[in-house]
């Protein structure tokens, strides 16, 4: 990921910009996300930026550190979603 300035955002590097997250069976995220913020925890279905598609269960609220392309309706329960990239 590039910042506005053109330099390359590193794993290491704080979060620069965010997204609210609207769970979706069918669309995929504007964006590739870096993170996720559970604002309320519970499952959270999603397809990982490396393809696999897997639900974790129990989830307590706070950052998660997931490179996600969907975070899928059906099967997600956590709410207050927000990508962080």
């Amino acid at each position: 990921m590039k910042r506005i300035d053109g330099s390359l955002v590193g794993q290491q590097d704080p979060v620069f910009d965010a997204f609210a997250i609207t769970p979706s069976d069918g669309a995929d995220l504007a964006q590739v996300t870096r993170g996720l913020y559970l604002a309320v925890g519970g499952s959270l279905k999603v397809t990982m930026a490396g393809g696999a598609t897997l639900t974790f269960s129990g989830l307590t609220p706070g950052i998660w550190p997931f490179e996600v392309v969907r975070v899928h309706a059906t099967g997600t329960t956590a709410t207050g979603l927000i990508g962080l990239v």
